[in-house]
């Protein structure tokens, strides 16, 4: 790894010009027979990557979204993930008979992704985010269309990646739908709505925060089971590491970093700085257990995000948008004050569903959402964020984008030895 931050030719406005370009015209290429899904009748076949609770979840919205189609493959580390996973699915009576996973395409391992993406028409990928950029690439390269779960990458160069698959994806016309469920809201869309039609004037700052406990502690050494790899163990805790979960802040807040960028209209920040350490003690694991990240975009508007994991802590998760005519505010409910005050008063939505039958009816008419650019803009943002927190240091755009390190090992398999970083000492851990 370099021991600092490449000064490269990749700068911010080449990099918002290049993600936006569109580089494939509809049909050129589209991996599905665009033809099928006209009437909305033929079967597609779903395929899940990593069997978790979120995974559990995307594959029950996505058979909820389509009624013609069909969870046909799964894979996981864990065989027992993967029963349990199918097992709680066909609870739901509403979509019983669309699990339908015999044993041969179950697949345990860390190559598993690979049987799945050849087996089925669109993928859902819910894996640690540390092997995100491997399994999008590959389900790109495949022409499947895929919902991909945040973050999508732990490291610049993960992210540059994304960016390559992303752009790929747009020239096969397929379609590729984040994980940033916020988005699917619809209160929150009317909020960002009337916010970018000027209804609180210019945006002069925007403060969020996510405080909560922490998600999957850490447990003591002495739980280890015996005969397991020191790679197997990180996995099963992934959380924990920062190859694998990018942070807390990557991982969890990057909802509340998307929403900051989604008041910016998605214009990447110009630089940041961040506070940041760990102030109870892990029984393993490389992460920190609060950062706050200040954000400065080009027009001078500043963006605030406070996250925090620590249990017995205020918890809270907010936004406060600050313009030139009022506020925009998310906190329980959703609402502007000040010159044209409005307070949300439509329908309630279930945004993780409304993210899956949008992304499902854009395969069946051939309008194919493609989140990429900001999903590819806001992961980076929140890793901009963590680096600046773990080194103390100011973190430009450029220097996040075309930074050289490589937090994600090459993986061969469980005996692959990974160096893990110490936890990272502000003013001491370098650039890299």
């Amino acid at each position: 790894m370099s021991d600092q931050f490449s000064t490269g030719s990749t700068s911010r406005r080449s990099f918002l010009k290049g993600s936006t370009a569109v580089a494939g015209a509809l049909g050129m290429n589209l991996g599905l027979n665009s033809g099928l899904f006209a009437a909305g009748s033929d079967q597609l076949k779903v395929g899940l990557v990593g069997c978790g609770g979120r995974g559990t979840g995307a594959a029950g919205e996505a058979l909820q979204a389509d009624s013609q189609s069909k969870l046909v493959a799964v894979a996981d580390l864990s065989k027992d993930a993967i029963e349990a996973s199918l097992g709680n699915l066909k609870v739901n009576k509403r979509i019983e008979q669309q699990v339908a996973v015999d044993d041969a395409h179950k697949f345990v391992g860390l190559d598993a992704y690979k049987n799945v993406i050849e087996t089925c028409d669109v993928v859902l990928l819910a894996s640690p985010p540390g092997f995100r950029p491997a399994h999008l690439r590959a389900a790109v390269e495949a022409g499947k269309h895929i919902f991909t779960e945040k973050p999508m990458a732990t490291d610049a160069p993960g992210v540059r990646s994304v960016m390559e698959s992303v752009r790929i994806a747009k020239e096969k016309n397929l379609a590729v739908v984040a994980g940033f469920c916020w988005r699917y809201d619809y209160a929150r869309r009317e909020l960002f709505q009337r916010i970018h039609d000027g209804q609180i004037g210019d945006v002069l700052a925007v403060y969020g925060t996510y405080l909560t406990s922490p998600v999957k502690p850490m447990p003591p050494a002495s739980t280890r089971p015996e005969g397991i790899t020191d790679l197997e163990w990180m996995v099963r805790n992934w959380y924990n590491f920062t190859f694998l979960s990018g942070d807390g802040l990557v991982e969890q807040a990057i909802h509340t970093v998307d929403w900051l960028q989604w008041a910016m209209k998605d214009e990447a920040p110009m630089s940041c700085t961040a506070v940041g350490g760990r102030q109870v003690p892990a029984h393993g694991g490389n992460i920190f257990d609060h950062i706050e990240v200040n954000y400065e975009w080009a027009n001078g508007a500043r963006g605030f995000m406070a996250q925090r994991q620590i249990a017995g802590c205020h918890n809270e998760n907010s936004l406060h948008v600050m313009g030139t005519k009022g506020s925009a505010y998310i906190k329980g409910g959703v609402e502007i004050t000040g010159a044209n005050p409005w307070k949300y008063s439509g329908p309630n939505s279930n945004m993780y569903q409304v993210e899956h039958d949008e992304f499902f009816d854009s395969i069946r008419t051939g309008k194919h959402i493609n989140n990429g650019d900001r999903l590819v803009t806001s992961t980076l943002a929140g890793i901009m964020g963590r680096m600046a927190g773990y080194t103390g240091k100011q973190v430009t755009w450029e220097m996040a984008l075309n930074s050289k390190q490589v937090l994600i090992p090459e993986i061969t398999g469980w005996d692959t030895k990974v160096d893990v970083p110490p936890l990272a000492r502000p003013g001491v851990t370098p650039f890299i």
